[in-house]
């Protein structure tokens, strides 16, 4: 048997940008996506504390140290600049694995979405 856990998340980043006019995905800093072990392409949930949202997306690289968050294409309807979000990214794998597997867990600082 095969089970989808959590393997990577990003916890309370500000969103920085929506850019509607985007062809679609989230940008995130490319030192957060190092962090939490997140590549460019990958299928990550989004859920946005603010308004209770939940969307899927999938992600490309911002660059590093900025801190960007944001929002592209049709999701930018869904923050607001400022909202919280937190990232989640899922892999499948064996029963017996997902027991002792530790997912990658970021908790940038709030205020700037950096490292600390």
């Amino acid at each position: 048997m095969q089970v989808h856990v959590v393997k990577s998340k990003i916890h309370r980043v500000k969103v920085t940008g929506a850019d509607l006019n985007y062809i679609g995905s989230i940008t995130i800093d490319e030192d957060l996506m190092e962090a939490a072990n997140i590549i460019q392409g990958e299928k990550v949930q989004i859920v946005n504390n603010n308004n209770g949202e939940r969307l899927e997306t999938y992600v490309i690289p911002g660059p590093r140290g900025s801190g960007e968050i944001t929002l592209n294409g049709a999701a930018a309807r869904k923050v607001a600049k400022g909202d919280i979000l937190i990232l989640i990214a899922y892999a499948i794998m064996d029963f017996e694995e997902a027991k002792t597997f530790k997912p990658s867990l970021v908790f940038p600082n709030e205020e700037n979405n950096l490292l600390t």
